[in-house]
């Protein structure tokens, strides 16, 4: 086994603070981490409001399978504008931006790599590949591993009163298990080894433990995100528009998975997940594994992660748990980033590697039509991320050996 103990003693560096990267560097900090938190402009402004006087209020009912609970009031040895300040003599570097947001991050970040240096990114969204390719275009061969988690370790959401993001992150559930990979695999036994020491996978690593993914683009397969939520959203958007205005009390009460998920939103769920894993087999990669019951029912496959295989609430019964957690607008990220990069990506990978995805393509057209846009044109593609003109072998080697 790789040894990793030295991370024990270094700063944890969180880039990005929005629901997931405040509930990670709270979580990290309550779990006696020293941690840095760093976000952009223009967005800190909003995003750090509070974190360095107060700390970061970390609560919720953070409902899980072994009842593992962490609440209070975490501070950071760290609030940053500045990646450079953030992460120097740091050994975790946590990437929580939503996918669009990586580019700024990784080309802050790709100067100030320091051998020994360990990045995880929640969730990846093809991340862990791209941050490959900057760095090659870069020219920097610093010793570090890099890999990503098919979800974050949380539901969370960040409380806002009258468009004030305060320093307090509600965590309505934690995960009890997340599928990883590294990028490239050679480096998987070091970024696995790793998580242990990151306090945010705690409830992960002490309980149910990894799922050890098979390439970077098995974590794509597996995020869970495009799956559910584009179908979700995009189907049951006159639930979404409606709601609060002709039936509901409260816009801000919505959830999909509460008022929208249905008998036939999930067969659709259920043929695009057969999609991606007809890709997934074409390419000769993983992918996270479910069986079609576990789309029928009100958390769909969501409720694994931290309940098991075997939480079922029924169609016909309410999941409180969810209330509140949208979307509540179209341009949403459940449309503007699980379209344009999950979607997209496995468009692009249908085209090349002879796999037909017309659900998948469905919600790209259905999307772009209440969009008005086409992300066609916008979306990831596999030049973007260094995978474009490659044979299936020639992936492969990619993927697992770098």
């Amino acid at each position: 086994m790789v040894n990793m103990d030295y991370l024990k003693e270094k700063p944890v560096a969180v880039l990005g603070a929005g629901a997931v990267g405040k509930a990670q560097a709270a979580d990290c900090a309550l779990a006696g981490a020293r941690v840095h938190l760093c976000d952009l402009p223009p967005f800190s402004e909003k995003t750090l409001f509070g974190v360095k006087e107060s700390g970061i209020n970390f609560y919720g009912t953070q409902l899980n399978l072994h009842s593992f609970e962490r609440s209070g009031i975490a501070r950071m040895e760290m609030v940053t504008e500045d990646v450079a300040e953030a992460v120097k003599g740091a050994g975790l570097i946590v990437i929580t931006t939503p996918a669009f947001g990586h580019r700024a991050f990784f080309e802050k970040l790709i100067p100030c790599l320091e051998d020994g240096m360990v990045v995880h990114i929640f969730p990846d969204n093809f991340g862990s590949i791209l941050l490959r390719k900057m760095m090659k275009e870069a020219g920097c061969d610093k010793k570090v591993v890099i890999g990503g988690w098919s979800s974050s370790p949380y539901g969370s959401r960040v409380d806002i009163k009258g468009g004030v993001v305060l320093p307090k992150i509600r965590v309505y559930y934690r995960a009890i298990t997340l599928r990883g990979a590294a990028m490239p695999m050679a480096d998987q036994e070091a970024f696995l080894e790793s998580a242990k020491y990151l306090g945010s996978m705690d409830c992960i690593t002490r309980n149910n433990g990894i799922d050890p993914g098979d390439t970077a683009l098995d974590i794509g397969f597996s995020n869970v995100n495009p799956v559910l939520h584009c179908p979700g959203t995009i189907l049951g958007v006159g639930v979404m528009e409606n709601w609060g205005v002709i039936y509901g009390n409260d816009k801000y009460e919505y959830s999909i998975y509460s008022h929208a998920y249905c008998p036939s939103i999930a067969k659709v769920q259920y043929s695009f997940y057969q999609e991606q894993c007809k890709l997934a087999d074409a390419i000769g990669v993983g992918i996270q594994r479910f069986e079609k019951k576990q789309f029928f029912h009100r958390e769909s496959i969501l409720g694994a992660e931290y309940m098991g295989p075997d939480y079922v609430i029924p169609f016909d019964q309410q999941d409180y748990i969810q209330y509140g957690t949208g979307p509540h607008d179209i341009n949403n990220r459940y449309i503007t980033e699980d379209i344009p990069v999950g979607c997209h990506v496995y468009h692009e990978l249908g085209k090349i590697y002879g796999v037909k995805t017309p659900v998948i393509d469905s919600m790209i057209n259905l999307a772009n039509a209440m969009m008005e846009t086409d992300y066609y044109a916008s979306g990831y593609t596999l030049e973007y991320l260094g995978l474009g003109g490659k044979d299936v072998d020639e992936l492969n080697r990619y993927l697992r050996e770098g």
